[in-house]
């Protein structure tokens, strides 16, 4: 059910603290919200572990993609929200997934199509690296 097609190859994985944490339980509880299930919150943590390593990143200057913030790094120019919701943990995940709703077959599709069918990414294989870590956050989160 997590892991419907398995895990890709190369998965990565990284320490989270406290704050990336709460960032996964935030998407948790913003899944439930949007009254999706667990892989939907498999989809979004991974997402949001390529795009930001679970960190709600406000403006980084020079080092930024465009204005990309938050754990998704949506970006106001491209209609996500104002800085404020998409920095927004539970804003920015109810965006993400509203995104993901309107994907036909999101459920049947490996992740990373999915993920990059919301995102546009310039690196749409990237998100396939961290399925088995959402995978195993949501395992561990999602009734806690």
């Amino acid at each position: 059910k997590l892991l419907p097609h398995g895990a890709p190859a190369n998965q990565s994985t990284i320490e989270l603290n406290d704050e990336q944490i709460a960032n996964v339980k935030a998407i948790i509880a913003a899944t439930k919200k949007a009254g999706m299930d667990e892989r939907a919150a498999v989809v979004s943590i991974a997402t949001a572990l390529q795009e930001s390593k679970l960190e709600n990143l406000g403006h980084l200057g020079d080092r930024n993609d465009h204005d990309s913030q938050g754990l998704f790094q949506q970006r106001p120019s491209s209609g996500w929200g104002t800085v404020e919701q998409i920095t927004d943990p539970e804003y920015s995940t109810l965006a993400f997934l509203k995104g993901l709703k309107q994907v036909d077959g999101w459920q049947d599709m490996p992740l990373t199509q999915a993920a990059q069918t919301v995102q546009v990414s310039a690196y749409p294989d990237h998100y396939a690296q961290w399925e088995q870590q959402a995978a195993d956050l949501v395992a561990q989160h999602w009734t806690s």
